[in-house]
């Protein structure tokens, strides 16, 4: 469900993106416009991830995804919308609001997942859930071009992103009426199989979480340094995630079909990264522990990631780029479990509050880099928000050394 529910938020992120290159000419918008419709959205979805996940924390996840996902729908069928009612400056204005609000309702959703995969898995399993989670964002983000373009083709792009906005409130009533917040809570859940959770206790999601453990949060190292890295590895994410589209049919000059196929491949590669890596973070952390065993991954994948990049803008050939660039998105992904997997070691029973830190941060990389790129890109200097791409990967990397995953918030040592 969780998974599910993945690739419905990041399909429902891409479709502004997708729409774009109609949205401009039609609406008369520019692309900086366009930037700060993805920025808006980046915004509230920073601003609100650790309060969310302190809210999610008090309600449990039922309850919060139940009304995320709604809020969320509702948003998505408005930014459609909105052409029919608004015209020139009130229509950007209300178009910003709808991914405004888009970011609030999607703002807890990776820090309330990490709650309930704290309290549904063992400790060993966290970074397998969490790369299979990402792994359902980016098969939604996949799916999101190719689907889009031949909604768009066909029908248009408003009519498309209204149906498009739909299918979401099935998944929606499945998980109200499915889900629970503990294995304790749900009927299916078996004598032996809480037998198996009880042999490996974690503390579970704390709902009366106070003043003095959030201060506990904010002051520990490991998140903080952890947090500034995510920051730096989110600026590649974003120009990866939220600008390949534009691109491949801007610098690279596919016709718009054959873009939006391609830029599907990208978030497939993705996709793959990051449930290989939830695995072999597992494995790793078996094998050499649990410190050496999360710093691994980011210290050799993240450096790799920054090299694609190059790849794919000094590359000759778009076919090249195009596979430099999904390289380049898979070797990115491939340390989402670490830096969320981690936090939950480290957090334990806060663990959707610290997640809402560590996100407020891979965020700020999305509030600084998308203007940037925005505006690199708008002036015809992709390469230049590549090679930025490049530093900020290598930066991220080397902000593991001083991340320990092995020393939880409880532990007298890090008091």
């Amino acid at each position: 469900m969780l998974v599910g529910a993945a690739g419905v938020v990041y399909f429902q992120q891409r479709a502004i993106s997708v729409a774009a290159e109609r949205i401009m000419p039609e609406l008369s918008l520019t692309q900086m416009q366009i930037g700060w419709l993805q920025w808006a959205f980046v915004l509230a979805y920073g601003l609100l991830q650790f309060p969310g996940g302190i809210v999610g924390q008090r309600i449990g996840g039922r309850r919060a995804l139940t009304w995320l996902l709604l809020l969320a729908v509702a948003a998505s069928l408005a930014a459609p919308l909105t052409p029919y009612a608004f015209h020139g400056t009130a229509l950007f204005v209300a178009l910003l609001l709808t991914q405004l609000v888009l970011g609030i309702a999607h703002a807890p959703f990776m820090p309330v997942c990490a709650g309930l995969m704290e309290a549904w898995l063992p400790a060993g399993r966290w970074a397998l859930a969490q790369g299979l989670h990402t792994f359902g964002m980016q098969v939604g983000a996949a799916l999101a071009p190719p689907v889009l373009v031949i909604l768009i083709t066909s029908l248009g792009w408003q009519p498309a992103l209204i149906w498009a906005a739909f299918p979401p409130l099935l998944l929606v009533a499945v998980w109200l009426w499915y889900g629970r917040d503990t294995p304790l809570e749900h009927p299916s859940v078996s004598t032996a199989e809480l037998a198996e959770l009880a042999a490996t206790p974690v503390a579970l999601p704390n709902h009366d979480i106070s003043m003095a453990r959030i201060r506990r949060i904010l002051a520990n190292r490991s998140i903080a340094v952890a947090t500034f890295s995510y920051v730096c590895m989110n600026y590649v994410f974003y120009l990866l995630s939220s600008w390949s589209f534009l691109y491949l049919i801007q610098e690279r000059h596919f016709a718009l079909l054959e873009g939006g196929l391609l830029a599907s491949l990208p978030p497939i590669g993705a996709a793959l990264g990051a449930a290989t890596g939830g695995t072999l973070i597992d494995a790793l952390s078996l094998r050499i522990g649990v410190k050496w065993g999360f710093r691994l991954v980011p210290l050799i994948a993240l450096p790799l990631a920054g090299v694609f990049l190059l790849v794919s803008t000094f590359a000759g050939s778009p076919y090249v780029a195009v596979a430099a660039l999904t390289l380049a998105y898979a070797t990115v992904e491939v340390n989402e479990a670490a830096y969320w997997a981690g936090t939950m070691r480290i957090a334990q029973a806060d663990s959707m509050a610290a997640t809402g830190v560590l996100n407020t941060g891979g965020n700020m990389g999305g509030w600084i880099g998308i203007p940037i790129v925005a505006y690199l890109s708008g002036t015809g200097h992709w390469t230049a928000a590549f090679v930025i791409g490049f530093v900020c990967a290598v930066i991220a990397a080397l902000g593991w050394l001083w991340v320990d995953t092995s020393q939880p918030i409880s532990a007298p040592t890090t008091a």
